[in-house]
């Protein structure tokens, strides 16, 4: 038992080549990515050509989606999304979508993967005072709607 008999096998030609990380499989990439937030997938992603594939995967991003995704694709008018993969669809969602005539817009918060909605004051009814004597629509360009609720001088 001398220093042959610890060496490596293939050792003895020369030193192997070193093992790269697209020598790992796909799979095993996609399944270290499933238990990371959607950023940290993102930034693997830009990192190396292996994580790109690996990021790519739908059960990493099927969980990372509200349950109710669904019935959120189908309020746009726009079905785009539906045809694509779950990053895609996630990716997509992560922007503000809007629906119901550009009234309302809803997203996905990257960080938590929780539903956000936005309602602009034009779908909303105030109740009991929501009489044309009381309020005007004004434009602004502080708000991330055209129009804006505005209470008139009685």
């Amino acid at each position: 038992m001398g220093a042959n008999a610890s060496s490596l096998p293939g050792e003895a030609d020369g030193p192997s080549p070193r093992a790269k990380l697209e020598d790992i499989p796909e799979s095993c990439m996609a399944l270290v990515l499933s238990y990371l937030d959607p950023p940290e997938i993102a930034k693997l992603a830009r990192l190396n050509r292996a994580f790109r594939a690996a990021s790519s995967a739908d059960f990493i991003w099927v969980p990372k989606l509200p349950s109710n995704y669904r019935y959120i694709l189908d309020r746009f008018p726009d079905r785009a999304l539906g045809d694509k993969g779950k990053k895609d669809i996630y990716a997509g969602l992560c922007r503000p979508n809007p629906f119901d005539g550009g009234t309302k817009e809803v997203w996905i918060d990257k960080r938590t993967g929780g539903v956000c909605l936005a309602i602009s004051s034009k779908a909303m009814a105030i109740t009991g005072i929501d009489d044309r004597r009381y309020w005007n629509h004004i434009t602004t360009g502080e708000s991330r709607w055209v129009f804006v609720k505005s209470v008139c001088v009685i």
